[in-house]
């Protein structure tokens, strides 16, 4: 049974919004979850790609939701010429169907209530403060009120855009993307494979991660203003038939992911906006995952602490605390980004036969990145700040 009133509001339940909701029941606050969707972690709409050191400070790893172990990947430029890394930590792709679910679980255990099929529509305003949502659930239109509001509803945000955030973001840094989950592909399941160049993915890269018994997620990234002059599905179309012909394609997806700078403005009076909805994507990767639970984790931890000391001016703390922890790290890679994403083909050719000349149990991402450095030095600098904060 949903009650009428809850300390806390989360619109959303993917790992960002569960986490927030996790992080402020635990509090012993008042915690409701509003999922649009059916179900809890579907439809998957993410490459799956995680590091054991980013989600074991949330949620114990799990073979049930861990589909393979990454301990290598190869990195293949527009000649293609292949540079394999051996990865010197441990990465995992996922099963985001059980991974969510499991996730959502934790949320419950702390006390967290949670309502599917349940589309937020508008905010409940009063004297013109925020205080509430209002949401259809199975055709009928309802309302909850609520303290703090915490947006965990994608790149769309609809709660940013309700609390008038603005979360407009430039065309270039809205990268296209598009998934298929194959069968039938000969791949090593330890190693993820990642494509450069203008027939691969301009703007972006394409990527192979293995999910074991020779299946894959295989999709690719490009910039919005690339997307505009060729679509993603031509992209991948064209190199599933030349690399791939025939494999069973047994899902497809496809979106938008945010590889820009978190927003300037997270947090709005009692309106907290978490993971994709706040820009909190890894700029360089592309991957969410991680950064949004970081995020989700600090929002409700700071929710349940405002509630319960009823100091609302605790909320304003967010962005200082997410800059300081991921933040200004992500500021580093959006320029990264835009460096490493317009070189030319021909760069990234020498880059990858310079690369290959290095021993392989000396080759490092940081020894390649030294080699890129080469053709774009003013990188070095931007770089080099991470090491300073």
């Amino acid at each position: 049974m949903i009650e009428k009133f809850y300390d806390v509001i989360v619109v959303g339940a993917g790992p960002a919004g569960t986490t927030a909701a996790r992080f402020a029941a635990e509090q012993g606050v008042s915690v409701l979850i509003l999922e649009k969707d059916r179900d809890i972690g579907y439809p998957v709409r993410c490459g799956e790609a995680v590091s054991k050191d980013g989600i074991e400070p949330f949620i114990k790893p799990d073979s049930k939701w861990i589909a393979s172990t990454i301990n290598s990947f190869v990195l293949i430029s527009p000649d293609g010429t292949e540079v394999k890394i051996n990865f010197n930590r441990t990465g995992y792709i996922l099963e985001r169907r059980i991974f969510d679910y499991e996730l959502g679980k934790l949320a419950a255990k702390a006390g967290a209530h949670i309502l599917t099929k349940a589309y937020v529509y508008d905010l409940l305003r009063e004297d013109g403060k925020i205080t509430g949502v209002k949401f259809e659930h199975n055709g009928e239109k309802k309302e909850v009120k609520g303290k703090i509001i915490i947006g965990a509803d994608g790149v769309e945000s609809r709660i940013g855009r309700f609390a008038g955030i603005k979360t407009h973001i430039k065309i270039s840094d809205m990268e296209c993307c598009v998934q298929f989950t194959v069968s039938n592909i000969n791949v090593d399941a330890s190693t993820c494979y990642f494509y450069f160049g203008e027939n691969y993915a301009p703007g972006g890269y394409l990527w192979i991660f293995p999910k074991g018994n020779n299946s894959a997620n295989v999709g690719l990234g490009i910039g919005g203003d690339k997307a505009k002059i060729k679509s993603p599905i031509s992209y991948i179309n064209n190199f599933l038939e030349n690399k791939f012909p025939n494999v069973p394609k047994l899902t497809m997806i496809s979106g938008g992911v945010p590889c820009s700078l978190t927003l300037s403005e997270i947090v709005k009076e009692n309106v907290l906006l978490v993971g994709d909805a706040a820009r909190q994507v890894n700029p360089l990767s592309g991957g969410g995952i991680t950064s949004g639970m970081i995020g989700g984790s600090i929002a409700g931890e700071l929710a349940g602490k405002a509630i319960k000391e009823n100091n609302f001016k605790l909320l304003m703390d967010y962005p200082k605390i997410w800059h300081s922890r991921v933040g200004r790290r992500h500021e580093m890679y959006y320029k990264v980004k835009n460096a490493i994403y317009n070189f030319r083909d021909e760069t990234l050719n020498s880059i990858a036969h310079s690369a290959i000349k290095i021993p392989e149990s000396e080759r490092t991402l940081l020894s390649i990145f030294k080699i890129a450095l080469l053709d774009k030095p003013s990188l070095l600098f931007e770089f080099a700040k991470i090491f300073f904060y």
